[in-house]
């Protein structure tokens, strides 16, 4: 079988350190998206959490980067903050038609992130996850759950997600439960472990193995030394696309994480 994608990327592009540890001196501003896009295979777009970006805005940053290139792109803050998440549905379908579909061809996974306080209900998250749509101006979606309470490591959490086709977050941090069973036809991956006395941000040591857990991933198979809830698949799954970002943590040194990654995976990076 043909393995699926892996994209490796961070959080956003604007972040003043990275013009010490990142950019170029001088580089500007208004170009920080056209560099990071061409050292990075994806990004997480984290503004659209705290408000809707306009139409223009998401064709200019489809325009600013490369072909291949992708985004992910994390869901409006008042659908999934609140305590009945069906409650959400307008804003959800309101941040849906806010134009994230002039991003086209680049428009990756849509991120739903949970408080976490949110503990799992099976029948209000079922009622909030089959009103996400399959497809936006024409535009097929993908959705992925960022789950951040320990009730979710269940199997009947990870048969829901299954059953309606959701992916979970593969969370690697000190402050949220992972969850590393697949639940959809991609794997969202976001670590959260970078150091700051670390030049690359992990030990060197560290991207190997994450190269060949997101090589297992995207041939289907499951990683090994990964936290369970349910037993490992004993034969190959289909592919999966895989998508890893280096969030939080050291910030500072998330693009260097990204692009010793990417090497890790055998990316030609540009100078």
């Amino acid at each position: 079988m043909t393995p699926g994608s892996m994209r490796v990327g961070i959080g956003g592009w604007n972040f003043e350190p990275w013009r010490e540890t990142f950019y170029p001196a001088g580089w500007p501003q208004a170009r920080e998206l056209e560099y990071a896009s061409r050292r990075l295979s994806a990004i997480e777009i984290n503004s659209t959490y705290y408000g809707a970006q306009k139409p223009a805005t998401f064709a200019k940053w489809r325009r600013e980067t490369p072909e291949g290139f992708v985004f992910s792109v994390k869901g409006i803050r008042y659908a999934t903050q609140r305590r009945v998440l069906a409650e959400g549905a307008e804003s959800m379908r309101r941040f849906i038609g806010s134009g994230i579909a002039e991003l086209g061809d680049k428009l990756g996974p849509l991120l739903w992130q949970l408080a976490p306080t949110h503990r799992f209900d099976a029948a209000d998250l079922t009622a909030f996850l089959e009103q996400l749509p399959a497809q936006v101006d024409g535009l097929p979606l993908r959705h992925v759950l960022d789950v951040r309470h320990a009730s979710f490591q269940s199997p009947d959490y990870l048969a829901l997600a299954r059953r309606i086709g959701v992916g979970t977050v593969f969370t690697e941090s000190d402050d949220y439960p992972p969850i590393a069973e697949p639940t959809s036809d991609l794997v969202y991956a976001r670590v959260m472990r970078t150091r700051e006395d670390e030049l690359l941000g992990c030990a060197p040591e560290v991207f190997p193995a994450l190269a060949a857990s997101a090589q297992a991933w995207a041939q289907g198979r499951e990683p090994s030394g990964l936290p369970r809830i349910e037993p490992g698949l004993a034969t190959p799954g289909s592919p999966r696309d895989v998508f890893i970002f280096f969030i939080s943590g050291a910030k500072s040194r998330a693009p260097a994480a990204a692009m010793a990654l990417r090497r890790a995976l055998g990316d030609t990076l540009p100078p």
